[in-house]
């Protein structure tokens, strides 16, 4: 009886830690493609979902989810997060994360910024001093000079091996993904411009690997796609958006499994914006946005917009893209949620442009979540609501497979296992709801 007790009292620590949440007869979409299973039980430990069952069982804490839906935490695998310039700007930066978290968003990956910004919001982010989704980053992106995208922030390289300093000086920052370019330009109104050589691209991507990080490139026309897919990239920035891609390429897609952000919002948000500014006034804008910040875009954004001759080649090369998306998640293929945007609302435009493409909401759900984890490589702990992942989840008050729409109708957000409350971001909403 002496070692017992003594294992008892042992035990006993750990068996306090172990507080459990349970969100209880609620209807699942667990992000995998499978149908809704309504009236199941969704049990959190920890950090970890540790049972998806039958109810009733026992927890700490028990969530009435009747007349709601259970999706896993969404992703956005492409964004380019506002701030980190001026004095205000990582505030900047905190306030557009907690709009994603706000809007059901619960990882991100920044696919092209100021290193010593984007590293240091993730720090903050992953030491848990500010409420964020998670946040992935790949720096500064790697190109040849004077290819898309070689700006200040740029790795810029143009021969092997001799690119290999340049390169373990950027690796040394630990970034959650090699973002390449290998675009040349000269459609629309945009000028030919130098294109990564192919050779050094191979050599740069198998680096990375080497040191265990994925790769993912800029393109925007099949040919581009392929050849950068026989490079070895792990993963494409966008779909293609200069003509609707061949049978052959969704059979490559197919055969190859090789996940591509769909980037619809982007060249959308052109055109939208000059023709319906309007859409502003949505809840989620309203709730996640500066008034004036609104007022600036509905006024002179809008009418910079109407006179820009690259938004309105966007226009025509939007649904192109949209058809593109349809045919690669219709074979098979591995399509995941991205917006090259820095909003929470975006990634909800971009649900609505997948969905309104062709794609049913029930694979629009996965493109958001196994996909988009999938796409980080992530897909072993993230992705999907299953037994032993982390625990991200997304309560919804409406179907979301009736309506895509109704991913915008949030009643709870779960990251990591903790419930988020989203009365207390730093957002217009909060700030109108506690001034009143």
């Amino acid at each position: 009886m002496r070692y017992l007790s003594l294992a008892l009292i042992l035990a006993a620590p750990a068996l306090e830690a172990q507080a459990t949440l349970a969100i209880e007869h609620v209807t699942l979409i667990d992000g995998t493609g499978r149908p809704a299973k309504p009236d199941l039980c969704v049990v959190v430990q920890g950090d970890r979902i540790a049972k998806v069952g039958s109810c009733p069982v026992e927890a700490t804490r028990h969530i009435d989810g009747r007349g709601k839906f259970l999706i896993p935490g969404m992703m956005d695998v492409h964004i380019h997060l506002r701030g980190g310039r001026g004095a205000d700007g990582d505030r900047i930066g905190i306030r557009a994360l907690q709009s994603y978290i706000y809007c059901g968003i619960t990882t991100v990956l920044d696919l092209g910024n100021n290193p010593d910004y984007i590293f240091r919001l993730r720090d903050l982010e992953r030491s848990g001093k500010i409420v964020s989704p998670r946040v992935m980053a790949a720096g500064g992106i790697v190109t040849y000079p004077g290819s898309h995208g070689s700006g200040p922030d740029a790795t810029l390289v143009d021969s092997w091996p001799q690119a290999i300093p340049k390169l373990d000086a950027a690796i040394a920052r630990h970034p959650d993904m090699l973002k390449l370019t290998y675009e040349e330009h000269g459609w629309a109104f945009r000028p030919m411009i130098t294109l990564l050589p192919v050779d050094l691209m191979a050599h740069i991507i198998q680096y990375y690997n080497d040191h265990g990080i994925r790769s993912t490139a800029h393109i925007s026309s099949e040919i581009r796609a392929r050849e950068a897919i026989f490079a070895g990239v792990d993963t494409l920035a966008h779909p293609i958006i200069q003509g609707v891609e061949s049978d052959d390429f969704v059979r490559l897609m197919k055969a190859k499994l090789i996940p591509e952000a769909t980037t619809l919002t982007i060249g959308d948000n052109y055109t939208r914006l000059a023709e319906h500014p309007e859409f502003l006034d949505e809840p989620l804008y309203r709730e996640t946005m500066e008034p004036e910040e609104i007022q600036r875009l509905k006024t002179t954004g809008s009418a910079q917009m109407k006179e820009n001759r690259q938004g309105w080649w966007m226009k025509v090369m939007t649904p192109a893209g949209q058809e593109n998306v349809k045919k690669i998640d219709a074979a098979g293929g591995i399509m995941a949620l991205g917006t090259d945007q820095s909003s929470g609302p975006a990634a909800h435009r971009e649900l609505e442009l997948i969905v309104n493409g062709g794609v049913p909401p029930l694979n629009a759900i996965r493109i958001a979540t196994l996909n988009a984890a999938r796409f980080l490589g992530r897909e072993r702990d993230l992705g999907s609501i299953e037994e032993g992942k982390l625990a991200d989840l997304v309560l919804l008050d409406g179907d979301p497979l009736d309506d895509i729409n109704n991913a915008k109708r949030i009643h709870m957000v779960i990251k990591n296992g903790a419930v988020i409350d989203r009365g207390k971001l730093d957002l217009p909403v909060n700030r109108k709801t506690n001034a009143q």
